[in-house]
């Protein structure tokens, strides 16, 4: 009986469908007509269909920044019918403990995948890490690089937000964020979160082992403002067929930000997305901004590119 059933669903994957007006709506990946949740409710369905799947190393690495929009970016990724992503961040490449298990370790954490599909693994830490880009260079130095980066004065708010609702929901004390950023009146630029953000600093370590062009630098402001745009961008460097469409977005109101529908499902990023920032004076802000400023810069000198960061930095001003 369950050869039949996976028999039908063969079938109906693979026979174009028509509609009531007598409209094919395709279904193979070579048709740009099909409807839009059929490849995606394959790939969904592709377990059960006795196709040889295997796990693989990823081909693509999401390698940062932290509270830079990584998990909206793979949970993107994911509606691409040709894409499997590896659900939790595995830190295999920052962490000792984990990389001395080994590479079969590593390939087990990954989904099953078809050969013709592209395996992607997103951490964050792996920016900043000292280790990460000789052992992924070690793995395969032509391992294709996602790096999403967001205004890193924001960055910074950002980082301090998720520490602050941590401590928060543990009844934990805590700093107010001016107080932690400015030390006796000068800025602390040994606060983690404002070394994470020297975009420049970090990645000239990858620069060392990757050529530029390994590395997709994705816009993480535009990434929440057109997400269709970026992705498109994304696809293209990745050598994916196109077929992320703007049906596979919807503006949520409430959220204030874009959610994701696809194969007949709708999904928004879970509620530790897009948490309220706390107000922050102005003149901290801009503090801030002067510090990164030559840093940014550097920045854009060595992706070739341009930024619209540090906009709001009026003395004074609350930012949120």
């Amino acid at each position: 009986m369950l050869r039949l059933i996976v028999g039908g669903v063969i079938i109906l994957l693979g026979v174009p469908l028509r509609l009531s007006n007598g409209q094919p709506t395709g279904s193979a990946l070579s048709n740009p007509r099909r409807q839009p949740g059929l490849p995606s409710l394959r790939k969904h369905l592709q377990p059960f269909l006795g196709v040889n799947f295997t796990h693989k190393v990823p081909q693509t690495i999401i390698i940062g920044v932290r509270k830079g929009g990584t998990r909206a970016l793979l949970e993107m990724l994911n509606i691409h019918p040709d894409v499997v992503v590896a659900k939790a961040e595995v830190h295999f490449f920052d962490w000792d403990e984990n990389y001395r298990k080994g590479f079969a370790w590593y390939r087990a954490q990954m989904p099953a995948s078809l050969p013709s599909q592209v395996t992607v693994e997103k951490t964050p830490g792996y920016f900043t890490s000292a280790k990460a880009p000789d052992r992924i260079y070690s793995m395969n130095s032509s391992t294709r690089l996602l790096l999403i980066v967001r205004d890193p004065a924001e960055r910074v708010i950002s980082d301090y937000t998720q520490v602050l609702y941590n401590r928060k929901e543990r009844h934990k004390a805590y700093e107010p964020v001016e107080d932690i950023l400015v030390r006796n009146g000068k800025l602390n630029s040994r606060y983690k979160a404002v070394q994470r953000s020297l975009y420049d600093v970090h990645l000239a370590a990858w620069l060392e082992r990757f050529p530029l062009h390994q590395i997709h630098i994705v816009d993480g402001d535009l990434l929440i403002a057109d997400p269709l745009s970026e992705l498109q961008r994304v696809e293209s460097f990745l050598r994916l067929p196109p077929r992320i469409q703007p049906s596979n977005f919807y503006f949520n109101q409430t959220k204030g930000f874009y959610c994701l529908q696809s194969a007949g499902r709708e999904r928004c990023l879970d509620q530790s997305k897009g948490r309220p920032h706390p107000a922050v004076n102005g003149t901290v802000l801009a503090q801030l901004c002067r510090y990164f400023r030559a840093h940014n810069t550097n920045f854009f000198r060595m992706v070739g590119r341009t930024f619209r960061w540090c906009l709001s930095q009026g003395e004074g001003q609350l930012i949120h």
